[in-house]
């Protein structure tokens, strides 16, 4: 007997609001999950699994087809690459929600009035949306339309949005055209997160996505890496920076201590993100 999940079963441990936006997308991550779990899916159980109608599961289903992440043939979805799933944004929007809001906003201590930052298409840099309206006036430079739309209309707040082709699966402008509208600025602080950490260099599964953050990097003058403790755990294909180049690493208090004991022994300022924001440490070179 199929046993229904509910919301309660998701690693998010605080949604934004009780919209019906919110809950789509954490019923589309939960959807994403199940399926990259047992490979495929018949979508009728998909409707008995989630307590939702057949209409509603074929809908989900097909945004997540939309975005690269299903196959459906014959009422039966198939899960694509894994890194291609666990790259998409509604998969990553719900995972350490709890971490990504403590170093978001530790970040903001990076974030000045007047400033130009470019903010990256990660969901742990969105959260950091929520506590600029305390910064402005700023100009907030992005590819990413989630924040776009996070930010448009924000009193004092300017809004660079970067075009180029539009990926459906990340929901953000990526590739040439976007690197080449980057290259044509210059930002106090960039704001990155990336997949993966592995021997203290950063790396993520696209290519693309890489070129774009890349060329934030060298167009800021301060750059900034968010990174939850999961990213120390996982693996992905593309390099992208060694850690000592960025200026500073703000984590979580989940972090093991052997990799931030490990970046501090080669002086690479590390930030551990807290609950209490009064207990924020930053490292002080000696």
């Amino acid at each position: 007997m199929t046993q229904k999940i509910g919301a309660g079963a998701l690693p998010i441990d605080e949604l934004p609001s009780d919209s019906r936006q919110t809950r789509q997308l954490v019923r589309r991550q939960m959807i994403a999950e199940a399926v990259m779990a047992e490979g495929q899916m018949r979508i009728e159980d998909l409707t008995d699994r989630f307590g939702i109608s057949l209409m509603t599961a074929h809908r989900d289903v097909d945004d997540l087809v939309s975005r690269g992440l299903f196959r459906k043939t014959r009422g039966v979805v198939t899960a694509a690459a894994s890194s291609l799933i666990e790259s998409s944004d509604v998969y990553r929007s719900g995972r350490q929600s709890a971490e990504k809001n403590m170093i978001a906003a530790a970040a903001m201590q990076f974030v000045e009035p007047g400033q130009a930052i470019f903010f990256d298409d990660s969901t742990t840099v969105l959260p950091m949306a929520d506590h600029l309206p305390a910064k402005v006036p700023i100009t907030a430079i992005t590819n990413s339309l989630t924040l776009i739309n996070a930010l448009k209309g924000m009193q004092d707040l300017t809004l660079l949005a970067l075009g180029g082709q539009y990926y459906n699966w990340c929901n953000a402008f990526v590739g040439r055209t976007t690197v080449n509208e980057i290259h044509r600025l210059r930002a106090d602080v960039a704001f990155i997160s990336m997949s993966a950490i592995t021997d203290d260099l950063v790396f993520h599964q696209s290519p693309e996505m890489v070129d774009t953050k890349r060329a934030m990097f060298d167009c800021a003058a301060k750059r900034v890496l968010l990174a939850d403790h999961t990213k120390f755990e996982r693996r992905a294909l593309h390099r992208f920076a060694a850690l000592g180049e960025f200026d500073v690493i703000i984590v979580d208090d989940k972090t093991p201590a052997v990799h931030i004991d490990r970046m501090r022994s080669r002086d690479i300022n590390v930030i551990i993100a807290r609950e209490d924001k009064a207990r924020l440490r930053p490292h002080q070179p000696e």
